[in-house]
């Protein structure tokens, strides 16, 4: 997401491009992007083949909007699914634990957007591509 976001074409940045410059397999990186297009996060700036562009400005995209883009936030099953377990709506002591730790791992993931994480990381990125470049 912060390849996509911090492109400066504005074509999109390529998923072979994004592969290259992650060091990771297009093959690896195929399930990522297609995760993030399911969820609306990035589309493809000019159809099929094009680079890729987020949907929304990064300010506006939360680490739990990409989180939940590769998994549901399940703390532990009874929290969701109430049928799991027949102590689940009384006489379970630590419910009310499991509960608050699912909601304050939400928030926090809330509390985060891409827009901040790319600020938090522009000099260690912009560092390892200065050592990338010179090596």
């Amino acid at each position: 997401m912060i390849e996509i976001a911090t492109t400066t074409d504005p074509n999109g940045v390529l998923q072979k491009d994004i592969a290259k410059s992650q060091h990771i397999s297009l093959k690896y990186l195929d399930p990522i992007i297609s995760a993030l297009k399911l969820k609306g996060l990035i589309a493809n700036s000019r159809g099929k083949g094009s680079g890729y562009r987020l949907t929304h400005e990064p300010k506006d995209i939360t680490m739990l909007d990409i989180y939940t883009a590769f998994e549901q936030i399940v703390v532990i099953e009874c929290i969701n699914n109430l049928s799991y377990c027949d102590r689940s709506l009384h006489d379970c002591k630590g419910r009310n634990y499991w509960h608050e730790f699912h909601d304050d791992f939400v928030k926090m993931l809330e509390k985060k957007n891409l827009e901040q994480i790319i600020a938090d990381t522009y000099y260690e990125c912009k560092d390892l591509l200065t050592t990338e470049q010179t090596t």
